[in-house]
């Protein structure tokens, strides 16, 4: 810790880093996938409560189930992407939380507190959302994060019934305790189809060093 990395990385994760809508016909590895994740789950969260769940879709038959909860202006752009992920929260991750942060008795203070457990599941899963993004950017895909779609028909298409994977482990309902947030269009983007770059607000206009 403590260097500042090469500006090559800097331009890859930010500076070059851009919103993708169009994709090359090139598939996204599994693995790569994996290596997303290893690194997403390193980012802090509050009492290592990792919220995040997310599901990859990349089947034909999985884009097809997303397809009628999109919003027009987003079907075409995430049909034609190689992944879109769906990033969600559960709003029960303090039943981890015995595991995922053992120092302290941190599952007590959200069990019989659902205000509280909903708010820290959405900050710090929309926080593991961020690092998502980067992450995707470092191990060299391009992202297409964006709202625009029905989160009640994504959260009962996709999980109102039980997923594999502990983390995913739920009653059979309809009322599913995993949320979801956005979702993120992953591949490789075609540069030649990208609009000009939003403008972005100065460090003065926004900044205050007090």
């Amino acid at each position: 810790m403590g260097k500042t990395i090469p500006n090559e990385s800097l331009q890859q994760l930010f500076t070059d880093a851009r919103t993708h809508s169009h994709w090359l016909d090139k598939p996204v590895a599994d693995e790569t996938l994996k290596q997303l994740y290893d690194l997403v789950k390193m980012g802090p969260t509050s009492a290592n409560c990792c919220p995040m769940r997310v599901l990859f879709l990349k089947s034909k038959e999985a884009k097809e189930r997303l397809k009628p909860a999109l919003n027009e202006g987003n079907l075409e752009k995430t049909m034609a992407a190689p992944v879109t992920a769906i990033i969600a929260h559960d709003l029960r991750f303090y039943e981890y939380l015995p595991r995922l942060f053992p120092h302290a008795p941190a599952r007590e203070w959200y069990v019989d507190n659902a205000e509280l457990a909903a708010i820290t599941a959405f900050r710090n899963g929309s926080l593991q959302g961020g690092y998502f993004i980067l992450a995707a950017r470092a191990v060299g895909l391009d992202c297409g994060p964006m709202s625009g779609f029905d989160n009640a028909a994504v959260d009962h298409e996709f999980f109102s019934e039980p997923c594999e994977g502990a983390a995913f482990q739920q009653e059979h309902s309809p009322d599913s305790h995993i949320k979801s947030n956005f979702l993120c269009n992953l591949g490789y983007g075609n540069p030649e189809l990208l609009y000009p770059r939003g403008p972005r607000f100065g460090f003065d206009e926004v900044c205050k060093i007090i």
